[in-house]
């Protein structure tokens, strides 16, 4: 939070809440970080006793070390991008919304949620408005911060802001990125769309994040007229043996570059801000995929960021999620 947030003291803060990040691109931090991401049952729903002895006594021991050199490459001066990306996005916010509090936290990781909500309440702020930078929704996401603001003792009253995936504002600026990503580097014979991957049990659950995907995907082909043979929608990182959502985004890749499309672009809407998904998988990663499958150029189109056109979106849902958190409690 900003200092002049805090001296003004409004009794109504934003909280934009990120997933998190290692605190440095070494083995030790990463252990750590992932310890508590894996850890939560909402990501991983294996009981404890099957599942801590595997993620302790193997997977973070084997993980850590290779995760942490991924890290290492895509580092800011300012800490992960991620963690960079997400506190200029809410220093950002802050002279757009300047009758309010505006500060930022990691549902894994620092700055600690639990203890952002009970600084918040020291500084005299009665009422919260939580909004997880997921624009789609999934329980492992949006509905662990959820649980996590609800279970927090000491917190400020709160309204968490569900998800904002045809947000209008949003699309817009979305779409105004990838143009402008157009007109700079050239287009492709394709656009794909990844989308963070879910496991395919926890859509067959009832879980709206896929339905919420498409209908993401589908506002963006509006706003930027695409045909149905220009764009694809696919689902990346993968985790364990389990099915999860396809199809898959480096096996989409490769069957482009096997019917020769030469050139893809390459967009991530579910992610607010770059991070290790975007930057290293897709960016660096899946674009060797696709090269080495006869592709020429896969090009990444960055995240939004602190771009100004997303802080104007942001602030625009927080006023009407606000006013809607008013006209209810009247």
């Amino acid at each position: 939070m900003t200092t002049s947030a805090a001296a003004a003291a409004p009794d109504t803060a934003v909280l934009l809440v990120n997933l998190g990040t290692p605190e440095a691109p070494t083995a030790p931090a990463v252990k750590r970080y992932l310890g508590e991401f894996l850890s939560d049952p909402f990501v991983v729903q294996i009981p404890k006793l099957l599942w801590w002895p595997l993620l302790y006594g193997v997977i973070l021991p084997l993980r850590s070390k290779r995760v942490a050199k991924k890290y290492a490459e895509i580092w800011m001066e300012g800490g992960s991008p991620l963690g960079v990306h997400t506190r200029r996005l809410a220093a950002a916010l802050q002279p757009r919304l300047p009758e309010f509090a505006v500060a930022h936290a990691m549902r894994y990781g620092e700055p600690a949620l639990p203890a952002r909500l009970r600084e918040l309440r020291a500084q005299g702020v009665r009422r919260v408005l939580v909004l997880p930078l997921y624009p789609q929704y999934s329980s492992t996401t949006t509905g662990t911060v959820a649980a996590l603001v609800e279970a927090t003792p000491g917190a400020p009253a709160a309204r968490v802001v569900r998800e904002y995936a045809t947000d209008p504002g949003w699309v817009s600026a979305v779409a105004d990125s990838i143009r402008a990503h157009w007109q700079a580097n050239g287009r492709g014979q394709r656009l794909l769309f990844s989308f963070h991957g879910l496991p395919q049990r926890l859509v067959d659950a009832g879980d709206p994040y896929q339905a919420q995907c498409e209908a993401s995907t589908a506002e963006l082909v509006r706003a930027l007229d695409l045909a149905p043979h220009e764009y694809l929608l696919a689902y990346q990182s993968r985790f364990g043996r389990e099915r999860w959502l396809g199809p898959a985004t480096d096996d989409t890749l490769r069957a482009l570059a096997g019917e020769g499309v030469r050139e893809v672009d390459v967009v991530c809407p579910g992610f607010a801000a770059d991070c290790l998904e975007t930057l290293e998988e897709i960016a660096m990663e899946n674009a060797a995929v696709f090269v080495e499958a006869g592709g020429r150029a896969m090009r990444y189109i960055p995240c939004l960021n602190d771009a100004p056109a997303h802080a104007d979106a942001l602030a625009a849902l927080v006023r009407r999620e606000l006013a809607a958190w008013r006209d209810a409690a009247a």
